[in-house]
């Protein structure tokens, strides 16, 4: 199986760079009819029409610059305002009675889309150095503070500042949830290996230095070695030591998390859960299993034969050579629930916290963690002196996601 790399791309803030895209330019229209309907009131229109023709291309021409955080740079952020200033400030030259009436000015409301990309691009104090330079500006243009020029400096101030602390926020959210991600699926690949290991490795050891102690000898020194090794294994595995298989940036366009998954080619192909239980049948395992196949998605699949298999594995080492075991699958129309029964010596009352104390995970990560991943359950009963059963349940509904 070839692994593949998922990039994931979230950000919060890049609907507004689209709103604020539109925003300029239906701002630039609004900007010229207001001139084309009042153009009788300019004693110089050439100065208005000039500067709404440069206005405009600079609009259409710079729409790719306010499409995300990398394109809209900060140099274009300053020569973008420029021009917003240079309108404001050219508008009594083009109107003779523009500070003695409270009219509107040659880029009128495009303004604001200047002063909303500062906020997008660099937050609430970016925003609030911009809105103060277009007030002063404003204030200029007048000539006076007159109560409008006031409520509508006054009104791009605060917007822009709401704008510009909404976008932190919602960047530090993005990177917390980028670092629980992250944290989350570092421990999922944990649990994983440390259900491989613990189904390969680690049975491995244990049978040798079983064998070992058993032969005595030289045989004896090498089961000792390999009971150190399996102690030092377990708490590797514990302890969390693994590369964590996915990893979140902070980028200009919001956190991008990338995730590197199994790439399995036949994943949509449902397969038989008994083919994968048939090989565990023996002399000592029974299988009992329904006449009709038991489809399951094969991520499903192979991860509840191998809790099976986990479970065998724990009948043999903990309940004898001679343990009889019994798997019983039953398939329902929601569920799927395989139930394997030995008739071993039970588990003393406190043994599995114990074990888990020292590192020992079969319960925990092979079996219990495997149907967790699931979405379904694992439940244990042992009752000393009777046998241990344990009942996995997979919902059909949720097999699919075992991934």
């Amino acid at each position: 199986m070839a692994k593949r790399e998922r990039v994931v791309r979230m950000s919060v803030e890049q609907p507004l760079w689209r709103a604020l895209t539109g925003y300029r330019v239906l701002t630039m229209v609004y900007a010229v009819l207001l001139f084309a309907f009042g153009r009788e009131r300019y004693e110089r229109p050439w100065v208005a029409v000039a500067y709404l023709a440069v206005m405009c291309v600079w609009t259409l021409a710079t729409l790719p610059k306010v499409a995300n955080a990398a394109s809209c740079t900060k140099r274009f952020l300053c020569v973008d305002l420029t021009i917003a200033l240079v309108g404001i400030l050219l508008t009594p030259l083009a109107d003779a009675h523009a500070q003695t009436i409270d009219g509107p000015t040659l880029p009128s409301i495009w303004t604001a889309g200047s002063v909303l990309a500062f906020a997008i691009k660099g937050g609430w104090r970016w925003a609030g150095v911009a809105s103060s330079i277009v007030a002063v500006a404003n204030i200029v243009e007048r000539g006076h503070p007159s109560r409008d020029t006031l409520h509508n400096v006054l009104l791009v101030w605060v917007a822009s500042i709401a704008i510009g602390y909404v976008v932190e926020v919602a960047r530090a959210s993005e990177r917390t949830l980028a670092r629980a991600l992250e944290i989350e699926a570092a421990t999922r690949e944990r649990e994983r290996l440390a259900r491989d290991i613990h189904d390969s490795v680690l049975q491995v050891l244990a049978m040798v230095q079983r064998r070992g102690t058993a032969l005595g000898g030289e045989a004896a020194e090498l089961g000792r070695m390999a009971g150190e090794q399996e102690v030092a294994l377990r708490t590797l595995v514990a302890g969390g030591l693994t590369r964590p298989s996915l990893v979140s940036e902070d980028e200009s366009e919001g956190a991008v998390v990338r995730v590197v998954e199994v790439d399995d080619p036949d994943d949509d192909t449902p397969v038989d859960l008994r083919v994968l239980l048939a090989p565990r049948a023996g002399a000592r395992v029974t299988l009992s299993e329904p006449g009709a196949p038991v489809l399951l998605p094969p991520p499903a699949a192979r991860e509840l034969a191998a809790a099976v298999g986990a479970a065998l594995d724990n009948v043999r080492v903990h309940a004898g050579e001679d343990a009889q075991a019994w798997i019983l699958v039953e398939d329902w129309p929601d569920e799927v629930i395989v139930t394997v029964r030995d008739d071993g010596p039970g588990i003393p009352e406190g043994r599995l916290a114990q074990a888990e104390g020292e590192g020992r995970m079969g319960v925990a990560l092979s079996i219990r963690g495997r149907l967790r991943e699931l979405g379904g359950t694992a439940e244990l009963i042992s009752v000393p002196g009777q046998g241990t059963e344990v009942e996995l349940k997979v919902p059909r509904g949720k097999a699919g996601r075992g991934r």
